[in-house]
């Protein structure tokens, strides 16, 4: 709740303004931070690896340590781990490339242009501004599936912890997007051969601005949240939808949440309680929401604001319960607690 705030855990990469970050899935001390020079306008990227230590003093923060970084000839705009290997990173860049890192060999393994699925733990897939959404798998070159899955740039794509061959995307174009990767490849339109477009189970109309990201809700199937340019944040229910079937319209808005001073960047929903959910915002905060169907209230439980520059990540940690990273493009990480 909103009050006294714990001291927060802080490491500033000078130089490098951080995009994306992810807790690993193996090693609950260790995050991975995606980074560009020159607020990713122009110039290199780096992944750092990061390590969380004791605190230094008894009941202070614990200490952050990048451990080691991967130098990359453009800025880098999101990171994720495996959920195979303990020492593999994927990460995406601004020249359209993606990159497999081991970080104990500290060699890039593939080359080719992130959410890695932890139910298929051999899959991942990114997006990219053309609109498309490629399915990978680390052992192979080329992408195993393309979809086109909108016109305009498509800024996230996640697999749904509850049905291994469902993907959810968001977009320029104010929608939401489910696939189910078993269904038929392309939509039936008036011109297919010049302008296909991959066959979507639902169509969520979600805003009238641009959707900067989407989470699943990690308890409840069919539940996801979206962060818009227009500074809000909203939780659908997507349960009307038939798998199988293609071309649906529908979601139903089962709350929004209002704050926000300018746009929503991320949404991330608590690994730990259903109705628990994190957000980030060029406002410069981070912030934790009560999602709860039965709550009256408020509904803002907490404001993490010492940022001095757009906050565009956060991130549950996977084993600790009420701990929220954040990064900026103030190049600082903070750690802290709910």
């Amino acid at each position: 709740m909103i009050g006294l705030k714990p001291p927060a855990a802080l490491l500033q990469t000078p130089g490098f303004a951080h995009y994306s970050l992810a807790w690993s899935p193996f090693h609950n001390t260790r995050i991975a931070l995606a980074s560009s020079a020159n607020f990713g306008l122009v110039g290199n990227g780096r992944l750092h690896i990061v390590s969380m230590g004791p605190p230094q003093a008894p009941g202070g923060p614990p200490t952050l340590n990048c451990d080691k970084y991967f130098e990359t000839q453009d800025g880098l705009y999101d990171v994720a781990w495996s959920e195979a290997h303990e020492n593999q990173v994927v990460s995406a860049s601004g020249d359209g490339s993606i990159r497999l890192w081991d970080i104990m060999l500290n060699v890039c393994i593939l080359l080719f242009s992130v959410d890695w699925s932890n139910t298929k733990k051999d899959t991942f897939a990114s997006s990219s501004w053309d609109g498309t959404v490629k399915i990978w798998m680390p052992d192979r070159p080329r992408s195993i599936l393309t979809l086109q899955a909108h016109h305009s740039c498509t800024y996230q794509a996640l697999f749904s912890p509850h049905q291994p061959d469902v993907v959810a995307t968001c977009s320029t174009d104010g929608t939401v997007k489910i696939f189910d990767l078993r269904a038929p490849s392309y939509a039936p339109t008036t011109n297919a051969f010049t302008n296909p477009m991959s066959a979507a189970a639902l169509t969520v109309p979600a805003s009238g601005s641009e959707i900067l990201s989407i989470d699943w809700n990690k308890y409840r199937p069919f539940i996801l949240a979206t962060g818009s340019v227009d500074k809000s944040i909203k939780v659908w229910d997507c349960r009307m939808i038939k798998m199988g079937e293609v071309n649906q319209v529908g979601g139903v808005c089962e709350m929004q949440l209002p704050g926000h001073e300018y746009a929503v960047r991320k949404v991330q929903w608590s690994p730990h309680h259903a109705d628990v959910l994190a957000s980030a915002s060029y406002d410069m905060t981070c912030r934790v929401w009560n999602a709860s169907p039965a709550v009256t209230g408020p509904r803002m439980m907490y404001i993490h604001d010492p940022h001095t520059e757009f906050v565009v990540g956060c991130g549950w940690s996977l084993y600790e319960e009420g701990v929220l990273a954040s990064c900026a493009w103030d190049s600082r990480l903070n750690v802290f607690h709910i």
